[in-house]
């Protein structure tokens, strides 16, 4: 049987995901200019892949939100489970905070992943310090205060961490560029409401694929799915007439979340003129530890 969505064709396949692991935490400032410099300064540039960190803002918050009555913001960081994730976790968390948010004026941390596993950020954001910080009772919760020249950074001494889903995937297959920015903008603003998923590129304009020429160089471009190739390679998979197939990459917190948020980007992309099939990226199920079908996602949700 034919599978469609909102009478737009969605190709009977499955996307594949991967064991990580994450955690989740509040920025505030003191002003909303700020807050968002330090939430997109310690979320930018996705690289797992090269065995370090991705990251993205999950949503903002209001006053009455936060531990201590500001502005701020959800934001998760994410590591590749190894043998070794903790030490990389946390070397990333503090690469991340100390150069994205405590350079912020004004900014401080709290713990926002519930999960009984905890690292101690005195070790790898505390002590830049330099011995001078100190630890104390603020807003309900143990911090580390840490004079800088601006004034002072405020960080939750133990950080929650704990194991997720990560690479759930959703394509769109679009008529031209325009159609392709308003499908992927729409499920990237759709997913804000979806608590504990995050779109770590949010519209991501270079899917890659497993095999490469340059292996020392990470992934590249997935050519069979790139519509200027259409007429230069005999193996196109880019239908006639598509232009434009933007990818939305999600991590979650567990897998009833990934789902979910995969058929909400499904769903609002279907409803966008110009959007002619929806797809989702895969290895041939060699590479993830999960397989998420977009046939169940429409069976259970839609």
């Amino acid at each position: 049987m034919k599978l469609e969505i909102n009478s737009v064709e969605v190709e009977d396949t499955y996307c594949e995901a991967f064991d990580g692991i994450y955690t989740r935490f509040i920025v505030t400032a003191k002003h909303k200019w700020l807050l968002k410099k330090a939430a997109y300064s310690a979320t930018a540039l996705p690289s797992t892949v090269f065995g370090e960190a991705e990251g993205g803002v999950e949503r903002w918050l209001s006053p009455t939100e936060t531990p201590d009555g500001r502005i701020g913001a959800i934001c998760q960081i994410w590591v590749q489970k190894t043998k070794n994730f903790l030490d990389v976790l946390m070397r990333e968390f503090g690469k991340r905070i100390r150069q994205g948010i405590l350079v912020v004026p004004t900014t401080r941390v709290f713990n926002a992943t519930d999960s009984e596993n905890k690292f101690d950020a005195e070790i790898n954001v505390g002590r830049c310090g330099d011995g001078y910080e100190w630890e104390e009772e603020m807003f309900g919760r143990k911090v580390i205060r840490i004079p800088i020249m601006f004034g002072e950074f405020i960080i939750e001494r133990y950080i929650g961490y704990a194991e997720g889903i990560a690479g759930g995937n959703v394509w769109f297959f679009c008529e031209s560029e325009e159609a392709a920015l308003e499908a992927g903008e729409a499920a990237v603003e759709a997913l804000k409401d979806v608590e504990g998923v995050i779109t770590s590129f949010d519209i991501c304009s270079a899917g890659s694929k497993p095999e490469t020429k340059y292996p020392e160089i990470g992934p590249t471009t997935n050519h069979y799915y790139c519509p200027i190739l259409k007429d230069k390679i005999p193996d196109s998979k880019v239908p006639d007439g598509v232009k434009s197939i933007p990818e939305i990459v999600i991590n979650a917190i567990d897998l009833e979340s990934l789902k979910r948020a995969m058929y909400i980007c499904m769903d609002v992309a279907s409803r966008v003129d110009g959007v002619v099939k929806i797809s989702a990226g895969n290895y041939g199920g060699k590479l993830g530890q999960h397989k998420i079908y977009l046939r169940e996602l429409i069976e259970k949700y839609g």
